[in-house]
C-alpha cells in the first residue's frame, strides 16, 4: 500500500500508528504539521505548517520546556495557544492545503489518513476534495468533538466539513461514534473503534512478575501540561493525600521546567513529595507505571488516553475523571475508581484508598490486564486497522 498520514509527526501517538506499516513494509508518506525527527524509515517527509505550528519551530533547540522562542509556545500559554490557534487558524488553511494538494498529486497514494480533525483533518479533507476522489480516513482524538469543534463558529463548520468528506472515521471510544453523527458524519459509513495510538504493546507494558503487589505507595500522573487537565486538582488534592500517609510520593512525566506545575509545588511547599521529570522513552513510561501504585488521569475532556490504558497494562490503579468515555474502560470500585477532575478532595481520597487497600488494586490489575488484552493489544488492534485500510483500497 501507498500511504500518505497527515499528522503532527513528533506525536508519540501518531508514530505507534505509524510504525507498524512502516515495519509491514507499506511505502509510507508523511505531512506533518510541526518539523519533527523520527527514527522511522519514512519513503518520504514533508512538513506543511498548519495554524502558525512552524512558530513552534523558532525555540531553542536546547529547550525542551518551551521556554524560548516564539511566546505562543510557551508551556505556561498553553490555553492561550489553543484559543489563539482556533481563531487564526482560518488564515492558513488555504495556503497549506494547497501545499497537500500538490503532494498528493505527486505521491498518488491508495489513502490519506489525517490524524486528529484539528488541524490535520481540516487541512486533509481541504485538499483531498481538490485531489479527486482518494479515500480519506480522519482519526477523531479524544477531544476533537468535546472541547473543538464547539468552540468557534468556525470551528463547529470546519469539523462538519471534515465529517462530510470522510470515507472512514476511526475513534478511540464509542461515544465518538455517536458524537460524529451529531457532528455530521452519515450513519453506515464505515467507522473502527480502536486505541488511538494502535494498542498497547503488551511486551513493553506488563505488571511487575513479583508474586508479591507493589507495596510503593508512589502515585503517577502521566499527562503533563495540557488545556483540558486538571494539574490544579492534582496539586492541591496532594497535601490531603500525605497528611494521611506521609510517605506517599509523586511524579510527573513531561513536567520538568513547566511554569504552572513549579507555581504549585512552591505554593503548597510539596517539593519533598513531589518529582517534576522531562519527557521520558516508552521503556522509561513503562517503568515508572509499574513502580506506581496509581495512576491519575484528571481531565475535563478525553476520549481513550494511552496512558491511562499504559497505566492499567502495567498493574497501577486508575483514578481518572468520571467522562462516558472513560466509562468505556473503568467500573468502578471494580478496576479504577472515577472523580470529578473538579474536585481535589474526591481525587484525594481515591487516591488513599486505593494505596491503603493493597487487595483491591491486586484484583484491578488482574481485571485489567485481561481487559487490554482483550480490547486494546497492539498487534490485534492493528490488524483491524489493516483490514479497514484494504476496504478502501479494494
Amino acid at each position: 500500500m501507498r500511504l500518505l498520514f497527515v499528522c503532527d509527526g513528533r506525536s508519540p501517538i501518531a508514530t505507534n500508528w505509524i510504525r507498524y506499516f512502516v515495519d509491514n513494509g507499506d511505502e509510507v508518506h508523511l505531512a506533518s504539521t510541526f518539523n519533527f525527527t523520527s527514527d522511522l524509515d519514512y519513503a518520504g517527509t514533508h512538513i506543511i505548517p498548519v495554524a502558525f505550528s512552524q512558530l513552534k519551530g523558532r525555540e531553542n533547540k536546547g529547550d525542551s520546556q518551551g521556554k524560548g522562542g516564539s511566546f505562543l509556545w510557551r508551556s505556561e500559554t498553553v490555553n492561550m495557544r489553543t484559543a489563539v490557534r482556533r481563531i487564526l487558524a482560518p488564515l492558513t488553511i488555504n495556503s497549506a492545503s494547497k501545499q497537500l494538494t500538490r503532494l498528493i498529486a505527486e505521491i498518488q497514494p491508495n489513502l490519506v489518513h489525517a490524524m486528529r480533525i484539528p488541524f490535520e483533518g481540516i487541512l486533509a479533507a481541504e485538499a483531498v476534495g481538490m485531489s479527486g476522489h482518494i479515500p480519506l480516513i480522519v482519526s477523531v482524538w479524544g477531544n476533537d468533538f468535546t472541547l473543538h469543534a464547539g468552540a468557534t463558529k468556525w470551528m463547529g463548520n470546519a469539523t462538519k466539513q471534515v465529517l462530510s468528506r470522510t470515507d472512514g472515521l476511526h475513534t478511540d471510544c464509542l461515544r465518538d461514534q455517536k458524537l460524529a453523527i451529531e457532528w455530521g458524519y452519515r450513519e453506515g459509513k464505515p467507522t473502527l473503534v480502536v486505541p488511538g495510538n494502535g494498542g498497547i504493546d503488551t511486551s513493553l507494558f506488563y505488571p511487575n512478575t513479583e508474586e508479591s503487589p507493589q507495596e510503593a505507595l508512589q502515585v503517577i500522573n502521566p499527562r503533563g501540561i495540557r488545556a483540558y487537565i486538571r494539574n490544579d486538582t492534582f496539586f492541591m488534592a496532594i497535601p490531603q493525600i500525605i497528611k494521611e500517609l506521609p510517605e506517599a510520593t509523586f511524579i510527573c512525566p513531561g513536567m520538568a521546567g513547566e511554569v504552572e506545575a513549579e507555581r504549585w509545588i512552591e505554593k503548597l511547599d510539596l517539593s519533598a513529595a513531589v518529582q517534576l521529570l522531562p519527557k521520558v522513552s516508552r521503556q522509561e513510561m513503562a517503568e515508572f507505571f509499574r513502580a506506581s501504585s496509581v495512576t491519575v488521569s484528571p481531565s475535563t475532556h478525553d476520549g481513550t488516553p494511552n496512558t491511562l490504558l499504559e497505566g492499567m497494562a502495567c498493574g497501577s490503579y486508575p483514578v481518572a475523571s468520571d467522562l462516558d468515555s472513560i466509562r468505556e474502560w473503568i467500573d468502578p470500585g471494580v478496576n479504577g475508581s472515577l472523580i470529578n477532575p473538579g474536585e481535589p478532595d474526591q481525587l484525594a481520597r481515591a487516591v488513599i484508598d486505593a494505596l491503603n487497600d493493597q487487595e483491591l488494586r491486586k484484583r484491578a490489575s488482574g481485571y485489567n490486564l485481561a481487559l487490554i488484552n482483550k480490547k486494546a493489544e497492539y498487534k490485534v488492534s492493528m490488524q483491524k486497522v489493516l483490514g479497514f485500510y484494504r476496504e478502501f483500497i479494494r
